[in-house]
């Protein structure tokens, strides 16, 4: 994976290859991003990749001192692929069916 920066709420940003995604979430997992926020999907650009986009959060007892990465995946248009991180966070489940739906990725596994 790359760092891609911070967003202007100061979330890390990741870059991470579609091959290593499965992988690389079981860690912030293990180090209690615990919650899913959020997972969408984009076209970058006309003709360029696209992009399945996922909001990791560390729930805990007081939610004013959460932490948050983001991660992105860049697929190739004609072999839209990523492993589904459903065994990881279950409410992945409909977003990336809903990525799926709109954009064509499909989460395998």
């Amino acid at each position: 994976h790359r760092p891609l920066g911070f967003d202007y709420r100061g979330v890390e940003t990741l870059q991470v290859k579609a091959e290593d995604w499965l992988s690389v979430a079981v860690a912030p997992y293990a180090y209690g991003f615990n919650y899913l926020r959020s997972q969408c999907a984009y076209d970058s650009a006309p003709g360029g990749p696209l992009v399945s986009v996922y909001h990791l959060t560390q729930v805990r007892d007081q939610p004013d001192q959460s932490e948050e990465v983001c991660t992105k995946i860049f697929v190739p248009r004609k072999e839209p692929k990523i492993p589904s991180v459903y065994w990881v966070w279950k409410s992945s489940d409909l977003q990336e069916r809903e990525s799926y739906d709109m954009l064509g990725i499909i989460y395998e596994g």
